[in-house]
């Protein structure tokens, strides 16, 4: 059993499961934000595609987890840090889209600039989303 993971799992009053440990260590390992397509793709010996998608609803909704646009129409998912909870689930930072490695990633110390929206509207949620060249194929070049 992780014991990060089991923590985790613990601070936001989620049961201990298979599935939800598998889910986790999969973010744990990876480079940047992972679609239900690559989850699918990692665990699906063991879970099948339902189970991943309940555990991704159940991550967003407790504040584990928080969407990344990606430019595709698509959804990746990436795990929150200390500041995200039920109640409160803070995602206004930068995500950064490599456009040779395809890897997704928060840029977390970079926040999204303010939008200052017309009389009349409410943003409830708002996503910023840089295409380019990452630091590790940046310095392949």
């Amino acid at each position: 059993m992780n014991p990060q993971a089991e923590h985790l799992l613990k601070d936001h009053q989620l049961r201990l499961t298979d599935a939800r440990v598998a889910v986790l260590e999969t973010f744990f390992s990876a480079a940047g934000a992972l679609s239900h397509a690559d989850l699918e793709k990692e665990l699906d010996a063991h879970f099948d595609r339902v189970t991943i998608y309940r555990t991704l609803s159940t991550f967003m909704e407790k504040g584990l987890l928080h969407k990344v646009p990606v430019d595709d129409g698509g959804t990746r998912y990436a795990l929150c840090h200390d500041h995200c909870t039920v109640h409160t689930h803070l995602d206004d930072h930068i995500h950064f889209k490599c456009s040779q490695c395809g890897t997704t990633s928060c840029l977390e110390e970079l926040q999204a600039p303010k939008i200052n929206l017309p009389t009349g509207y409410k943003a409830d949620e708002y996503n910023f989303l840089v295409v380019g060249v990452c630091k590790a194929c940046n310095g392949r070049s």
